[in-house]
C-alpha cells in the first residue's frame, strides 16, 4: 500500500479485494489514519440516499467535493487526503466515478470490496482502468504468529528452512503445535481476535460459524438457486472422498462441472474458495494445460474449513478439534492438511495445480497433490498428514517426467530430512515454497 501511495502519486486508485470479514475495511482505514492528514470513509453498505445521489452526476467535481466534505464534516487537503470507498461493489456508480476522480488528481482513493465482478455489480458501468489491485488473503502463518504475540518464530522458521536441517525434537514439536493451533483458528481477524481475548476455542468456533453464515448469504447472491451454497458446503466431503477431482454430479443432481462453470467462477471471485486445476500436461507453463472442468476445491481459510466440516455438530463433537489438539489426526482427516497447504501456497502467490495418472494395473490413480512451476522446471509436492515417509506417487511421477523435475517434496508432520532424492519437509515450511 505504501509502494502504491509513493509511486503512483494519485494516478490510480488502490482496489483491495478479498473475502468478507478478511479485514479490508480495517486495513484501509488504519492506513488512511496513519498516512494522510485527513480522510473520508464512505461505507456503501450503509450510505444515505444523499451520499448515493452524489455519484449520479459527476460533471461538477468542485460541487461534489464541497458536498462530500460537508456531509461527513471532514476537510480534505489537496494531495494530503484520501477518500475510501468501502464495499464499493454495492455502489457501481462510485466505482465508475474513479476514472474521473483520479484524472482530477486532488486526492487519493482506496476502494475495498468483495464479489467485485458479479454481473449485477458491474452491469451498465464502465470499469475503470485506473485501478491498482491488491488481494487481501486471511492472515498467513507469519501474520498469525505476530497477531498472537509470537514475534520470533517467523525468523527462526525461515532460518531453519534455508539451512535445510532438522530442527530437533523439542523445537519441531513446538512448531507443529503452533501450526495446529493456526489450523484450528485460521486467519480471519475476528477469529484470531476472539482467541486472543478469550483463549477459548469454542468462542472462536462461534465466530467462524457467524462468518460461514455470511458467506452462505453471499453465495445465494451469486446463485439464488442455492447451487453455489451447496457446492461450498460439500467441500470437506469432496476432499475426504479422495476422488481426484470435485465431483459436481454427486452434489447437484443433473449438473456437471461445465454447467456450473459460471457459478464456480463467481465463487472464485468471492474469494471464499481456492481452486486447484488439473494440469493435463505437467510441464512449465502449467496454466497452458489446465483443465477448466477438472479441479479440486478448497476453503480459502483452513480455520473456516475445520468448522465447515462439522457445521452440523456442536464444537464439543468436532473431531478435527479433538484430533488436532491431541496430535492424533489420522489419515482419514488428512484432507485438513491438504486444505492448509493450498491456502499457504495461494497466499504466497502460487497458482494451484495438481496431476493424476493411472497406476500400472489401471485400477487406481497416482496423485501429485500440488505442482509448482519454478524456472524451467516443475516442483511436485505430495502431502501426508502423518509422519509416514512413503511417496510412491512422487517416485513414479519423477521417473515418468524426470527431465522436467527440479525439487521433489514430501510435506508431512515430522522433522526435516532427506530421503534419497525426495526432500521430506515439515508442513510449516510450505510458506517458503
Amino acid at each position: 500500500m505504501l509502494r502504491w501511495k509513493e509511486s503512483r502519486k494519485g494516478t490510480s486508485a488502490l482496489l483491495i479485494k478479498g473475502a468478507r470479514r478478511v479485514g479490508k475495511s480495517t486495513l484501509a482505514e488504519n492506513f488512511a489514519r496513519k498516512e494522510y492528514k485527513s480522510y473520508i470513509l464512505i461505507d456503501f453498505s450503509k450510505t444515505s440516499k444523499q451520499v448515493d445521489a452524489l455519484f449520479e452526476d459527476m460533471m461538477n467535481l468542485d460541487m461534489f467535493f464541497f458536498q462530500l466534505q460537508n456531509i461527513f464534516g471532514v476537510k480534505l487537503h489537496e494531495r494530503k487526503s484520501v477518500i475510501i470507498f468501502d464495499e464499493v461493489q454495492m455502489q457501481p456508480l462510485a466505482r465508475q466515478a474513479i476514472k474521473h476522480l483520479v484524472k482530477d488528481g486532488r486526492y487519493d482513493y482506496i476502494e475495498t470490496g468483495s464479489l467485485l465482478s458479479i454481473k449485477k455489480n458491474v452491469e451498465n458501468i464502465v470499469i475503470p482502468s485506473e485501478e491498482t489491485r491488491l488481494t487481501l488473503y486471511p492472515m498467513d502463518y507469519d501474520e498469525f504468529c505476530w497477531a498472537t504475540g509470537d514475534t520470533v518464530s517467523s525468523e527462526f522458521l525461515r532460518q531453519a528452512f534455508e539451512m535445510k536441517h532438522e530442527a530437533g525434537n523439542a523445537v519441531h514439536r513446538k512448531w507443529m503445535r503452533d501450526l495446529r493451533l493456526y489450523m484450528l483458528i485460521g486467519g480471519m481477524p475476528q477469529a484470531v481476535d476472539a482467541y486472543n481475548k478469550t483463549n477459548n476455542l469454542q468462542e472462536v468456533d462461534n465466530i467462524k460459524r457467524e462468518i460461514l453464515q455470511l458467506y452462505d448469504d453471499d453465495l445465494y447472491k451469486i446463485d439464488s438457486t442455492g447451487r453455489a451454497s451447496q457446492l461450498f458446503a460439500a467441500i470437506p466431503g469432496q476432499l475426504s472422498n479422495n476422488a481426484g477431482r470435485y465431483q459436481v454430479s454427486s452434489v447437484l443432481e443433473n449438473q456437471n462441472a461445465e454447467r456450473v462453470s459460471s457459478v464456480v467462477a463467481d465463487m472464485v471471485d468471492s474469494m471464499v474458495i481456492n481452486l486447484s486445476f488439473h494440469a493435463n500436461d505437467p510441464n512449465v507453463g502449467l496454466g497452458m494445460s489446465k483443465d477448466l472442468y477438472r479441479y479440486k476445491m478448497f476453503v480459502g481459510d483452513t480455520g473456516l474449513f475445520v468448522t465447515l466440516a462439522f457445521k452440523d455438530k456442536s464444537y464439543t463433537e468436532n473431531l478435527v478439534y479433538q484430533k488436532l489438539l491431541s496430535d492424533k489426526l489420522n489419515a482419514n482427516l488428512g484432507y485438513v492438511y491438504e486444505n492448509l497447504v493450498a491456502q499457504m501456497l495461494k497466499a504466497n502467490g502460487n497458482e494451484l495445480f495438481y496431476y493424476t495418472f493411472p497406476t500400472e494395473n489401471g485400477k487406481h490413480n497416482y496423485e501429485i497433490d500440488f505442482l509448482l512451476s519454478r524456472g524451467n522446471k516443475i516442483c511436485p509436492i505430495e502431502v501426508k498428514s502423518s509422519g509416514y515417509r512413503s511417496h510412491k506417487s512422487l517416485d513414479v511421477f519423477c521417473d515418468k517426467y524426470s527431465s522436467r523435475i527440479s525439487d521433489r517434496i514430501l510435506l508431512y508432520t515430522k522433522d526435516y530430512q532427506q530421503d534419497g532424492e525426495t526432500t521430506c519437509m515439515p508442513v510449516y515450511f510450505t510458506q517458503f515454497l
